[in-house]
């Protein structure tokens, strides 16, 4: 006769509580895993440093490559490479940048071209921006003058000042022409490439809002293009720059005042090679401090508040 087994439910829950127990553990090392993995893959944003810290982390890599660069000039100017009226020492360039500083002339003429540039830089934004975003939102001008703004952008801006020449004659038209037909197309295509990489989401939860038209423009475009359009900025800015002293070299005349671009060509025209260099290094310097006192730090806010500066 087969015995009757008598069946306690209590000895069964406790029969499957370590199974239950095990399988809980083991989805909560999943999780534990997943987390890890996920804050493993997660950038870290650079936390801000002291400002003596980071003024001396970015000085000290130029000041050696500058060190570096007067060594090998004293060098070559020590040992002739080139004769000395065609290759001057540092010490010579530095006493012709002190002689127009003692005759109180080479703040104006960094003035000059600053206010120059600063002005037909203004100009290429606001042209360049509305340019662009027509150029981004609208097909049909896109693929008629797209490849245009690209053609225009790599043609060396030197070329535009013979025509401006003819169109203005001698005056500051002219240098603002130049400065617009350089910068303009770099600005608007820098627009172009930053609305292009905005995601669709945000411009149809703009839509959804109701920021449509000119506030959509300025209250979703524009900020979701941010980045490259800075980058657009930059690049105009570098352009407009470079055409400046492309007009300044050739258009010279006594009523349009003297920047560096008419220093320079006056230094050619006096065989100054301590005047030339002089100027170059002028133009190098106003150059590079716009970019690392307007650009850079701008770049940098953007960028940081967007969670895109992470440490390398």
């Amino acid at each position: 006769m087969a015995s009757t087994e008598t069946k306690d439910p209590s000895a069964a829950a406790r029969k499957d509580e370590p199974t239950a127990t095990g399988r809980d553990a083991a989805a909560a090392g999943d999780i534990a895993g997943l987390e890890a993995g996920l804050d493993a893959l997660e950038s870290r944003v650079v936390d801000r440093q002291p400002w003596l810290r980071t003024a001396a982390s970015k000085a000290f890599p130029p000041l050696v490559a500058i060190v570096i660069v007067l060594a090998v000039w004293q060098l070559a100017y020590h040992f002739e490479l080139k004769p000395h009226y065609l290759l001057p020492s540092p010490a010579d360039v530095a006493h012709s940048l002190q002689q127009k500083w003692l005759e109180g002339t080479l703040l104006s003429f960094v003035w000059t071209s600053v206010s120059r540039g600063a002005l037909g830089f203004v100009a290429s934004v606001a042209l360049g921006t509305v340019l662009g975003l027509v150029v981004a939102r609208v097909k049909a001008v896109r693929a008629a003058i797209g490849p245009i703004l690209s053609g225009l952008q790599s043609l060396p801006s030197v070329a535009w000042v013979p025509a401006a020449i003819i169109w203005f004659g001698l005056s500051d038209a002219t240098i603002y022409a130049v400065v617009l037909l350089g910068a303009v197309p770099s600005i608007a295509n820098g627009l172009v490439a930053g609305v292009d990489q905005i995601s669709p989401l945000y411009l149809r939860a703009g839509r959804t809002i109701g920021a449509t038209g000119l506030a959509g423009i300025r209250h979703v475009l524009l900020p979701a293009a941010l980045p490259g359009y800075i980058a657009g900025l930059k690049q105009g800015w570098a352009f407009s720059w470079r055409s400046l002293m492309a007009a300044e070299l050739i258009v010279n005349a006594p009523d349009l005042g003297t920047g560096l671009g008419q220093l320079l060509e006056q230094g050619r025209e006096f065989q100054d090679m301590s005047w030339v260099l002089a100027a170059i290094l002028l133009i190098l310097i106003v150059g590079i401090g716009i970019e690392l006192l307007i650009f850079a730090p701008v770049e940098r806010r953007v960028l940081r508040s967007r969670g895109l500066l992470v440490k390398s």
